[in-house]
């Protein structure tokens, strides 16, 4: 039984998510099929985590007749990726949220403590008024994520969401300990870390295979 609280992890596992990380996984996949399958996945998620948006009554013209509808009820979005891998999901949450805003958080992980180093940090205006999405493809330790939610609460940010695409129980258990409220939506949650921080069975380092360096 999972050592965190569940009822804040939401792993999106429809047969098309699996389908797609089973090829995301895969070492043969080249860059450019591997940078398409993360902004797909990112829209499942993006799906999944904007789920509760309140809606209000809206009029529409129909070519035939006039009907009551609904749109969403001014509810503003800001997505936060960490860099650099966490840029290779903003466009699939843009395509179903357009007028979100984007800020960036800017981490590299010290290959010796495996902590995380911050060098960058900018959010959009009144981030402390919108629901924030952050997004980063792999959550392996949970330093980097920790570390970002940290940063949106000292803003004055209260709804946070964190979408991750593969994870690893210790990851999913810092974050939902550090911070209560947050939500993880995630696609899969593998075996364990490695002695080097990295995820097994995983998938590599996500931010290589997105910009196909090493």
């Amino acid at each position: 039984m999972p050592d965190y609280d569940t009822s804040r992890l939401i792993v999106v596992d429809h047969p098309l998510v699996q389908h797609k990380l089973s090829i995301l996984r895969d070492k043969s996949t080249s860059t450019k099929d591997f940078r398409e399958l993360v902004t797909e996945l990112a829209i499942f998620e993006g799906y999944e985590a904007l789920r509760d948006l309140p809606l209000e009554k809206t009029q529409v013209e129909t070519p035939l007749e006039t009907m009551a509808g609904y749109r969403i009820a001014g509810k503003k979005i800001a997505i936060i990726p960490i860099l650099r891998a966490g840029l290779g999901m903003v466009d699939g949450i843009l395509s179903l949220v357009p007028s979100a805003r984007v800020g960036h958080v800017g981490m590299y992980r010290d290959e010796k403590t495996h902590e995380p180093v911050q060098y960058y940090c900018k959010f959009p205006p009144k981030i402390e008024d919108r629901t924030c999405l952050v997004v980063d493809p792999m959550l392996a330790t949970g330093g980097s994520l920790t570390a970002a939610i940290q940063f949106l609460r000292e803003a004055g940010v209260k709804d946070i969401r964190a979408l991750t695409l593969v994870s690893c129980p210790e990851g999913v258990k810092a974050v939902l300990d550090f911070d209560p409220d947050v939500r993880l939506y995630t696609c899969v949650v593998d075996r364990q870390l490695n002695r080097s921080a990295y995820i097994l069975p995983g998938l590599g380092d996500a931010g290589d295979r997105i910009y196909g360096t090493k």
